[in-house]
């Protein structure tokens, strides 16, 4: 059982070096960890723990089906494993979720708050009452030499047939509706994937890979644990793949015959070759070889056909859900931390699936471990020569020193971005508004702003006496300072009060002792308030009160600003449109000064009209 040591000590190192990026995620947001932005939301993530996972589970209804349904006796031997794997594929992308959302507390929300009318409402259900099937299916095997629970057993026995039937139904409604996710974004998915039947496509592709994936998981076990490969059963499951990948080809090159969009694949460009690779990967090379009777019966020949039809079918649901979503200009390129965590949820997910099969009855019979024979001679470290133990507590002193190195490594890479920024981003420096009447609010110039109605708000506010409502700290020398001067930083908090400039000669020359007094802790606590030098700093009036000098990024005190406001208008005057995110941000475009221009000569010497939001 060496090459399952080997094996298990890897996947522990890359499950330690998850834990880490893991810990990051949950304490600093997903800022901290993924490369995602508000152009490009949906990654690897997405793409691969999410909707590659439930895919990756498709084996647990085909098997159950062809078994229990079609009565193929002759797979029987197989569906315990089939229905493991589809348990842990859904466990592995709940949780690939739950890294994933931005808020993961929340995902609770659609058991409460029900919206029937949304696909992914649907797909949420479905993969929570078909994960609750799944824990049912498969609690007898683990519970079969457990006697307290031997009538439920008995009774989950009974009622095999119902639950499967209700498995089959639940994982055909969410396998097609994750496609229904994407036919509301015929104008940003790409051409070549886009398509009015991508949950029929998602359907059938789901079949393939789950008689591929059933094929991979035999070959595997057997391969490991050195069982005797069940050649002749995996060249009937490879029998009826072909025809599957057959019927996928001919639905994904009819599609695009149907829509009129064969053209693009002539256009070039790296999409033309990603799909091509997806096509080839997916279903065209494993049927071609499939359709080769020596290719279907070898067992080398399984091995290729089964990794290669895993891989394209993972591929085509990354590419769906995630890169071929990318805009004109748009960039995204998955960080270290994001691998990590995916390859991490995998590698778990393995441990869980070697244990299973280790220790319960998966196989008719379980596989027999040599190293726990106790007449075995005792092992030795091969570098310090150190015995460490039996056979058991040997195996978890590599495997725990194994996580704690990755998970130290892990925490030493994380270490490495400064503080205040997250992956190690460069900083985004903010540049002041431009205009007058009107302002164009786009901090970092990216063609992503607000127009800003300044006199409409004034006006409307109270006039110039409103100032402060907004306005709330002046510089010296400053009236109603803008935003910019404090918050420096598009995204990252800075430090507002500039510490090292009042102490410096070149900048304010403060004495320490000035600020702190003498014989304390030097801290903020101790130190004198801004007012004792700066009379003028706060407006007497100002709404907003400054109680630390850690100036958050411009985007989050511009919408902690006026989504606060618009909020509080929104309750009281009963407009509801105005606190959404539609009534600031229009559009996307480019501002140059001609823009200033003609709005000022439009706005100067005419009356000023509020627009419907404002008006009383």
């Amino acid at each position: 059982m060496d090459r399952v040591r080997r094996l298990k000590t890897v996947l522990w190192l890359f499950t330690g070096l998850a834990a880490a990026v893991a810990t990051a995620r949950f304490m600093f947001g997903l800022g901290s960890t993924t490369n995602l932005s508000d152009a490009v939301p949906w990654g690897l993530w997405k793409g691969f723990n999410v909707m590659s996972g439930v895919a990756l589970a498709a084996g647990g209804f085909v098997i159950t089906a062809t078994v229990y349904i079609f009565k193929l006796e002759k797979f029987h031997s197989i569906v315990r494993l089939a229905v493991l794997t589809a348990f842990l594929g859904y466990i592995a992308a709940v949780v690939g979720l739950l890294f994933e959302l931005g808020l993961p507390w929340d995902v609770w929300h659609m058991i409460i708050y029900w919206n029937p009318h949304s696909a992914l409402f649907e797909v949420g259900w479905c993969v929570m009452l078909y994960l609750t099937v799944l824990t049912l299916e498969f609690f007898p095997v683990p519970t079969e030499d457990f006697k307290p629970l031997a009538k439920v057993r008995r009774f989950l026995v009974k009622i095999r047939l119902p639950l499967v039937i209700a498995g089959i139904a639940l994982s055909t409604l969410h396998q097609s509706s994750l496609g229904s996710l994407f036919l509301i974004t015929p104008f940003r998915l790409h051409p070549l994937w886009y398509s009015p039947i991508l949950p029929i496509e998602f359907f059938v592709s789901a079949i393939g890979l789950g008689l591929m994936m059933v094929t991979f998981e035999i070959l595997f076990t057997s391969h490991f644990y050195r069982r005797k490969p069940e050649t002749g059963l995996l060249a009937q499951l490879g029998s009826a793949a072909r025809w599957v990948f057959l019927l996928y080809l001919v639905m994904r090159f009819g599609d695009l015959a149907v829509r009129g969009k064969l053209g693009e694949l002539a256009g070039g460009g790296w999409r033309v070759w990603i799909f091509w690779l997806e096509i080839a990967v997916t279903a065209l090379i494993p049927m071609v070889l499939l359709f080769i009777p020596r290719v279907r019966r070898s067992h080398s020949g399984q091995w290729v056909v089964a990794s290669i039809g895993v891989f394209g079918v993972v591929l085509n649901r990354i590419n769906v859900g995630g890169f071929m979503h990318l805009s004109r200009g748009d960039f995204y390129l998955p960080a270290w931390t994001e691998i990590a965590i995916s390859v991490g949820i995998v590698s778990a997910a393995m441990l869980v699936f070697m244990f299973m099969v280790e220790h319960f009855k998966v196989w008719e019979k379980r596989p027999a471990d040599p190293a726990a024979d106790p007449r075995r001679l005792p092992e030795f470290d091969e570098v310090g020569l150190t015995w460490l133990g039996s056979p058991a507590t040997a195996a978890r002193t590599r495997y725990s020193l194994a996580f704690i190195i990755a998970a130290g490594l892990g925490f030493a890479f994380l270490s490495n971005a400064p503080a205040s920024s997250p992956r190690g981003a460069k900083p985004t420096p903010v540049v002041e508004a431009r205009g007058y009447d009107t302002l164009w609010i786009d901090g970092n110039r990216d063609g992503y702003g607000v127009d800003f109605l300044h006199r409409v708000h004034q006006e409307h506010m109270g006039g110039e006496e409103s100032c402060v409502k907004c306005h709330h700290m002046d510089f010296p020398r400053d009236r109603n300072t803008g935003c910019y001067r404090c918050h420096r930083d598009m995204y990252l908090p800075v430090d507002a009060f500039r510490h090292d400039w009042h102490a410096s000669p070149d900048g304010g020359s403060v004495a320490c002792w000035e600020c702190h007094t003498r014989g304390l802790p030097r801290s903020g606590a101790t130190a004198v308030k801004c007012e004792h030098c700066h009379h003028d700093l706060f407006p007497p009036d100002a709404q907003i009160k400054v109680r630390r000098f850690q100036a958050p990024g411009y985007a989050e005190a511009l919408h902690r600003l006026c989504v606060g406001c618009h909020s509080q208008v929104a309750a009281a005057e009963t407009k509801p449109d105005i606190a959404r995110c539609a009534t600031c941000h229009a559009e996307r475009r480019n501002f140059v000064d001609t823009d200033i221009k003609s709005r000022r000569e439009r706005l100067v010497g005419k009356r000023m009209v509020l627009p419907p939001i404002f008006r009383h």
